[in-house]
């Protein structure tokens, strides 16, 4: 009996089970136009049973792990975890380029310390000897040794330099031209003069705390034990120009903070009559140690304070000109 019912009334298997049967129907009509009559064929008749699939081989059954995240490892087919391949532990080598930048660097390091160390033993030496200084100028009295004034400038250097004495007593190197040493070792010096009332013996400046005495001579010997007043300037209070000088940082660094002074600051010279003379700054010049025009005599009471600069170069020279007030 012939099944009358719609596509919508039958169920899925039987749609299925159409289709197959019209698709060998379908079949069989193709083979009979190709090689003739064909046996007849139960479209209904089950077909023949395939075999089961061969198993994967061992290396097919699980996916390469490069490049797989954590989270999404290939798996085998069957679904066990597939093993994580163990991986070879390289041998420890020895980077000798890294060892021996960091021995390097280790051995700069302790050169730089050492140097460092030395600087701070020589700078607290210095600073030592300068208390010392210090203290013995303070303790002891100025021996009074006036002069009477010149004008003639003598020195071929302004006062107050690093350079000691050398073994023949002058300073080195020797500013005489070597063609008039001769000469010059000629010349009697000019010998020192019976002491006078109008003698520097203390400076005093206020406004850079400078407490010092005043010895008579600028020369190396001179200057460890206080200022030194220039033999053949005038005397503090007198026509003509004064010339003090004094070491910055050395013996004592009287003068250290010369710098510091401004125009219109205050300056007290000290004689041996008791008189106190004031000064008053008007200029500050940094000049050449050759240039000897601060020392030229002066018309009016003039005081010129020299000293070197920089503070522990000493390649110039630091001048302060004051003139005495009324």
């Amino acid at each position: 009996m012939k099944d009358r019912r719609s596509i919508d009334e039958l169920s899925i298997e039987e749609i299925e089970e159409l289709l197959r049967v019209r698709r060998a129907e379908a079949r069989l009509e193709r083979l009979r136009k190709r090689k003739g009559p064909v046996p007849a064929v139960d479209p209904l008749a089950p077909g023949p049973t395939p075999p089961p699939p061969a198993p994967l081989p061992d290396s097919h059954r699980q996916f390469p792990e490069e490049g797989a995240s954590a989270g999404f490892r290939a798996r085998s087919v069957d679904g066990a975890a597939a093993p994580r391949p163990r991986r070879e532990r390289a041998p420890l080598r020895i980077h000798w380029r890294w060892l021996r930048d960091k021995s390097l660097l280790v051995l700069e390091i302790a050169v730089v310390f050492s140097l460092v160390i030395i600087l701070l033993g020589i700078w607290e030496t210095q600073q030592e000897l300068n208390r010392m200084a210090q203290e013995v100028q303070q303790s002891q009295l100025p021996t009074p040794t006036p002069i009477t004034p010149t004008p003639v400038v003598q020195v071929a250097l302004l006062p107050s330099g690093h350079t000691p004495p050398g073994p023949s007593g002058d300073s080195a190197p020797q500013p005489v031209p070597a063609h008039l040493r001769d000469w010059v070792a000629a010349i009697t010096p000019v010998p020192a003069p019976t002491p006078g009332p109008e003698q520097a013996t203390r400076i005093r400046i206020p406004g850079i705390a400078v407490d010092a005495p005043v010895i008579e001579g600028d020369d190396w010997e001179s200057l460890k034990r206080g200022a030194g007043h220039h033999i053949g300037s005038a005397n503090p209070g007198t026509r003509g120009n004064c010339i003090i000088s004094a070491h910055n940082d050395i013996y004592g660094e009287i003068f250290r903070r010369l710098p510091e002074m401004e125009v219109g600051d205050v300056i007290e010279v000290y004689t041996t009559g008791g008189q106190v003379y004031r000064y008053v700054a008007t200029q500050i010049r940094i000049i050449e140690p050759t240039d000897l025009s601060v020392m030229y005599p002066t018309s009016t009471p003039v005081l010129t304070l020299i000293s070197c600069y920089p503070y522990g170069i000493d390649t110039q020279r630091i001048v302060v000109i004051a003139e005495l007030q009324p």
